[in-house]
């Protein structure tokens, strides 16, 4: 009989490795799947035009690596002493190349020595009884329980007449000289679909962008995964009519004969307009899922938001398959296109909260916190040194929330705990502490006159639409007040208008 160990953890990407690292600090027995031969097998591949538009900011005039991760996107963490291996060290590029991403994934792996076996392929997961049973070639592994991190790897393909016909995003060719000259329609309205136009529009004769919903960009909802700037060129070429143009509609059917493709399209915004439209090539960019088909049917997840990602409890298990958690870019599904946890600055404080979970549920090892007295002037302390440097707080606006639990005279401090987990869990007397943007922060266009929050004085009724703490006071699980800290442009809140207002609050709640 096979070992049977604590974790099971398929995928040897940044959220597995960080995972793996977390769980072996930790003691528990332990091992990683990787069907690569190396940690971030995605990464290989993707993105296609090999840049990663996650931020390298190396300079920022901090010396504290907790600050500097709020300005570092490529980085993962790790439990233990010793020096950190962050990905500042490896590029200086603001974009980076995705090899570079690679280097530091593999150094990573080795340093902490993370627990891996690579090029072990699972084909089939099932459940004896309480304990998950993975299949891999020959051989077969045993877990309490299973960790899935292996990201969306399958393409999202969506369901008109003719789909099969046209190239995907995960196979097409990306020399632009192979379209030189010809009429391009790319199905997409994200960064792949963009990033896909931008590498084309030296060359192709004309490009196309469509999909069913308006492009939203990041710079304005404040969602890393909306249109990033760097992806946007062909937004110029468009409104200064260079023949590239963006189209909002859906495709009805796409037919292919001697002259190209035949794109029946009908415009969202000209009346329902069906226009069929031709093309010498037509790339579907239009995302990726969970792969599910790996699970026998009685332990199989259930699947939400299109059958795209696996549905989770607020401690990233699924919903109806105990013992089955998730980590990385497919815990999304529970901050969806609002946070970050699609992205590795926002899911890896997810897989260090997931190793506390993990803790907590089945070793018996209570949240790590600080105990401080149930006091305004020490509560105002401890929420006012937090916010000054948290990085997770930061990068999980509104996802992650340092706790304050008051029992008496005694407050218990705890970090990083999912916002929905303290309200499922709702102790009698709980502050709830975040960093979150103001209400329809994402209707504001940064870029027209429109009056932010005055920083010289307080703001406890949060007009401010810019990224500011919020304190929410729940007694029996009920919101019974918040308070906002004014927000300050440099996101340094230590001055008496932040201070003063904040002990009051606390002095009126307490």
């Amino acid at each position: 009989m096979e070992e049977v160990l604590d974790y099971l953890v398929v995928g040897a990407g940044p959220a597995g490795l960080q995972l793996g690292q977390h769980l072996g600090h930790a003691g528990h027995r332990y091992l990683v799947l990787e069907a690569g031969s190396a940690p971030g097998h995605f990464f290989e591949t993707f993105p296609r035009h090999r840049t990663l538009i996650s931020i390298n900011k190396k300079h920022t005039g901090y010396t504290d690596p907790e600050l500097r991760m709020r300005m570092d996107w490529n980085s993962i963490l790790a439990d233990g002493d010793g020096d950190p291996v962050v990905f500042t060290d490896y590029s200086e590029l603001l974009f980076p190349d995705a090899e570079d991403f690679l280097r530091y994934l593999a150094d990573y792996a080795a340093k902490h020595r993370v627990n891996v076996r690579y090029d072990t392929r699972v084909t089939r997961i099932r459940r004896e009884r309480e304990t998950f049973v993975l299949t891999a070639g020959e051989t077969e592994f045993r877990a309490h329980r299973l960790i899935m991190a292996t990201g969306v790897t399958k393409p999202y393909i969506p369901p008109f007449p003719g789909v099969e016909l046209i190239d995907q995003y995960v196979d097409v060719d990306v020399d632009p000289e192979s379209f030189t000259d010809q009429r391009v329609l790319v199905l997409g309205k994200g960064n792949s679909a963009f990033e896909t136009a931008d590498n084309l529009i030296e060359q192709a004769a004309v490009v196309h962008v469509g999909g069913p919903r308006p492009v939203k960009l990041a710079w304005r909802t404040h969602f890393v995964g909306h249109l990033r700037a760097y992806n946007a060129g062909i937004l110029d070429m468009y409104q200064l009519k260079l023949q590239h143009a963006i189209l909002d509609g859906e495709v009805r059917e796409v037919r292919k004969d001697a002259d190209g493709y035949h794109v029946k399209f009908a415009f969202a915004r000209a009346d329902e307009v069906v226009k069929e439209i031709r093309y010498d090539r037509v790339i579907g960019c239009t995302g990726f899922r969970f792969d599910a088909s790996l699970f026998d049917e009685d332990c199989r997840p259930e699947l939400t938001i299109d059958d795209r990602f696996p549905a989770q409890t607020p401690d990233w298990e699924s919903v109806n398959v105990p013992g089955l958690h998730f980590a990385g870019t497919i815990t999304q599904v529970r901050d969806f296109k609002k946070a970050t946890s699609a992205f590795i600055h926002g899911f890896r404080y997810g897989v260090r909260a997931l190793a506390r979970v993990l803790d907590e549920r089945y070793h018996g090892t209570p949240w790590p916190h600080t105990e401080l007295p149930a006091k305004p002037d020490a509560l105002t302390e401890a929420v006012i040194t937090r916010i000054n440097r948290t990085s997770a707080l930061y990068q999980q606006f509104g996802f992650l929330a340092d706790v304050v639990v008051v029992d008496g005279d005694t407050a218990r401090y705890l970090e990083e705990v999912p916002v929905d987990r303290v309200l499922r869990d709702a102790p009698d007397d709980v502050y709830v502490v975040t960093l979150d943007y103001g209400p329809d922060h994402d209707k504001i266009d940064p870029f027209d006159f429109v009056a932010r929050a005055a920083q010289d004085k307080a703001n406890d009724h949060g007009e401010g639409h810019y990224l500011h703490p919020i304190v929410r006071h729940h007694r029996r699980g009920e919101l019974v007040a918040t308070h906002h800290v004014t927000e300050n442009l440099e996101n340094e809140w230590d001055q008496e208008v932040h201070i003063g207002p904040l002990t009051a609050f606390f002095t009126r709640e307490l």
